[in-house]
């Protein structure tokens, strides 16, 4: 075999190990993409409930964390102490802001690659875990 075909064969072989790896990671792109429009349908119907321990007050909230209801039962005016009703309704409330953004960063994470910074992003909210991947590939090139 001379020089040529050699490099010829040396060629195609990359070329085959190019594309298969494209073909992979343009299979995981479509896989994400098609998921989207489904995870956007169950953000849009996600909502965590959280109830007071003495189960006089109850929160409702969405994907973001965003308040959708208060509800309060009737035995709530009984004691007539507001800033006790105040401090329970607040405590309630915080409760299912965080669990919802919580369910919310479950789904999502759900959706991307295992590896992908953004999945570890919304699982610790450490910044560095959307860039270490970028900061890897240029100390590489340096």
């Amino acid at each position: 075999m001379g020089r040529v075909a050699l490099a010829e064969s040396v060629d195609r072989d990359a070329n085959r190990a190019l594309r298969a790896r494209f073909d992979e990671v343009y299979g995981d792109y479509q896989r994400l993409r098609s998921g989207l429009d489904e995870l956007q349908a169950r953000l849009a119907d996600l909502r965590v409930t959280e109830r007071s321990e003495d189960g006089q007050v109850t929160a409702i909230a969405g994907a973001r964390g965003e308040l959708i209801s208060v509800e309060l039962h009737p035995s709530v005016f009984h004691d007539r102490d507001a800033k006790a009703l105040s401090r329970k309704i607040t405590a309630t409330v915080h409760r299912a802001g965080a669990a919802a953004v919580a369910a919310t960063q479950d789904l999502v994470a759900g959706y991307l690659p295992a590896s992908s910074g953004t999945a570890d992003f919304l699982r610790t909210g450490d910044f560095g875990s959307l860039l270490g991947r970028a900061d890897a590939v240029l100390r590489r090139g340096e």
